[in-house]
């Protein structure tokens, strides 16, 4: 499209952009506050943004686009990855002068304001990581079942964790280890045959003097004091560009092409892309193409309004649950809360969790890149080698339903989730039918073989068909394992299905997530997916509210629950579900701190066979959010 064009498409929020920076941030001190005439630097800064966007979009951009699928084809066969956050801040462990430091592990030097100075002192000329073995690393990862590594190459305290001749703060040159870490993974994962990549931090970077996030040692924009009005400091302070593209041009993008052509990555991946403007983000990414058009890159580098430059949308970090997304996605869990090693973090998730999240993930044609920290030291920590163990004990005998696989064309099931591969569906069941009858809503076409995937006989299973739209398998008692076990259908003509979802009448809770809801009215968005957050929210006018689409092939009735959380501001506004000409009303709680989730019972509701509509409303509006809604539970009453 032309750049005219483009910029027509591209609306002016210059205000919106304003207010929302300068809303609730705390302030430095001196220049932290917005300029006078910010709404005009706004938009000259939106100007800047959209003429990048749209001159990529005309030119460079759209050429290495052309070979996109080539590029990124082994990512979608891989499904499953490894994502290692490890440097010298693993060897305090989320500590600090004797003290577990709260946060990510990984942001010690920003949470506690280290000067440089001591953190060279006591971290980096202390970083000796003696039990390093890439082969031993990369044996585990392929033994876990993933088939692609990325690893911080340089983190947002800018150390570069490989030998680097762009700048001598480096494992090799600053600290007594004197190896290449990067170099020997590179070689180890071309041995086993996975994929290899780098996370680099282009934007953060705690110890160049020119580049965001240090206001502690320099003053820098970009961090906690908000200096220089706040996130959008390039806008109101366009001059101090000039001094930004130093580091950039002096250290981040020649870096970049360092790691490039020295160890010549099958993958990319960077962040925080908030901390520099999108035009200096799209500039470096723009640098890569110019040197390699192999290397995949993921989303999070250079996002502009509904266009992504990445191969692939990064979403949520550690998720529980995924919004609704179009296109190649990934999500990025971790076995605990941080994402680099500590030793006080102990709220690893059980194998279980994992296996389900990747089966979810691949079913809806995501992937999932799980992380683990290793030890200052240079081991894996035991805590999360036991986690990925039991996962690869899992994916030896069900990676062929993960691999490769595309979105399923079913719609959702109670009783779990499932993938499709070519004439080939594979039902993921977490929820083992008691009476050994395993119905599959939608499903119109009829399978030709239907087996247990870790049956390697493939003795089939009797299949019904219960009507046009719903078949039954015939499954073994008990469930030959408690985590998913996993039922293979294979079709010969291609496999037809309806999209709408079919409720238990008996057995199972029904779940009807926020994330999987008809919006209704604008402005409604998703939270990030994690445990506490995966609700829709920004819910505040009459136009605004959810539905959910079902069917029942038998009346039943339900008894219904909700979920959600709200503020402390809230004064108890009504909410209304409706479905099946049945309506129940119930104020939202008023909680005593921010953000308190509740769940509860509000009733009972029969609901006859067929086609149905679950909504939920505001019976008022006073001005503040109605809640952050996670779903609502429909579970039958036998």
């Amino acid at each position: 499209m032309s750049n005219t064009i483009f910029l027509k498409r591209l609306p002016l929020l210059a205000l919106a952009v304003f207010l929302a920076a300068c809303s609730g941030q705390p302030r430095g001190e001196g220049e932290s506050q917005a300029p006078a005439d910010s709404a005009a630097l706004l938009a000259a800064g939106e100007k800047r943004d959209s003429l990048a966007a749209a001159a990529a979009l005309d030119g460079w951009w759209k050429a290495s686009m052309r070979n996109h699928d080539r590029r990124i084809a082994w990512w979608r066969e891989a499904r499953f990855g490894c994502f290692i956050h490890w440097g010298v801040y693993s060897l305090a462990g989320g500590e600090w002068k004797g003290k577990p430091v709260k946060g990510y592990a990984e942001h010690l030097m920003r949470i506690k304001k280290i000067p440089l100075a001591e953190y060279k002192r006591d971290l980096v000329e202390k970083f000796n990581p003696q039990e390093f073995d890439a082969d031993e690393w990369v044996r585990r990862i392929r033994a876990t079942g993933m088939r692609y590594l990325i690893i911080t190459s340089k983190h947002h305290d800018g150390f570069a964790m490989y030998d680097s001749d762009v700048k001598d703060y480096n494992i090799v040159k600053a600290t007594p280890f004197h190896r290449d870490p990067m170099l020997e993974l590179a070689a180890a994962c071309k041995k086993y045959g996975i994929r290899f990549g780098f996370y680099y931090s282009q934007a953060f970077d705690w110890e160049d003097p020119d580049a965001p996030g240090n206001d502690w040692d320099y003053q820098n924009p970009g961090g906690d004091l908000h200096l220089f009005g706040g996130t959008h400091w390039f806008d109101y302070h366009p001059d101090m560009l000039t001094r930004i593209r130093k580091y950039v041009d002096g250290k981040s993008i020649p870096q970049i092409r360092e790691l490039i052509r020295k160890y010549h990555p099958d993958i990319l991946w960077f962040d925080t892309p908030s901390k520099l403007p999108f035009s200096e983000n799209l500039r470096i990414l723009e640098e890569i193409r110019k040197i390699d058009s192999t290397v995949v890159i993921d989303g999070r580098l250079a996002n502009y309004g509904e266009y992504h430059f990445g191969d692939y949308q990064s979403t949520s970090d550690r998720p529980q649950e995924f919004f609704p997304v179009t296109g190649d996605w990934e999500a990025i869990p971790t076995t605990n809360e941080s994402y680099g090693y500590s030793r006080y973090d102990s709220s690893h998730k059980p194998f279980s969790h994992f296996i389900r999240l990747l089966a979810k993930a691949a079913s809806r044609g995501g992937n999932l890149l799980m992380n683990v920290g290793p030890m200052g030291n240079g081991e894996m920590d035991p805590r999360d080698t036991a986690i990925l163990y039991r996962i690869g004990l899992w994916m030896q005998q069900n990676g062929t339903s993960i691999y490769g696989t595309t979105a399923t064309p079913l719609p959702l099931q109670p009783w779990g989730v499932s993938t499709r591969r070519g004439n080939k569906l594979f039902l993921q069941v977490f929820h083992w039918p008691a009476n050994g009858q395993l119905v599959v809503g939608g499903l119109e076409s009829q399978p030709a073989k239907t087996y247990l995937l870790r049956d390697a006989a493939q003795t089939a299973l009797p299949v019904k068909r219960l009507n046009p739209r719903d078949l039954a398998v015939s499954l073994p008692r008990p469930a030959p394992d408690t985590v998913s076990t996993v039922v293979v259908m294979e079709f010969k003509d291609g496999i037809a299905a309806d999209t709408v979802r079919r409720l238990s009448a008996t057995r199972y809770a029904n779940r009807l997530l926020a994330f999987d809801s008809r919006l209704h009215g604008k402005g409604l968005r998703y939270g990030d997916g994690k445990a506490s957050r995966y609700y829709v929210y920004h819910w505040n006018n009459p136009g605004q509210w959810m539905s959910w689409s079902f069917r029942l092939e038998q009346p039943a009735v339900f008894r219904v629950s909700i979920k959600y959380s709200t503020d402390a501001d809230n004064r108890g506004i009504t909410y209304r579900i409706t479905v099946a000409g049945q309506t129940l009303e119930k104020k939202v709680q008023v909680p005593a701190h921010k953000d308190r989730i509740y769940t509860e019972e509000i009733g009972t509701v029969k609901i006859p066979s067929g086609l149905q509509e679950l909504s939920i409303r505001p019976a008022e509006i006073r001005g503040n959010e109605v809640m952050k809604l996670f779903g609502v539970t429909l579970t039958p009453i036998r």
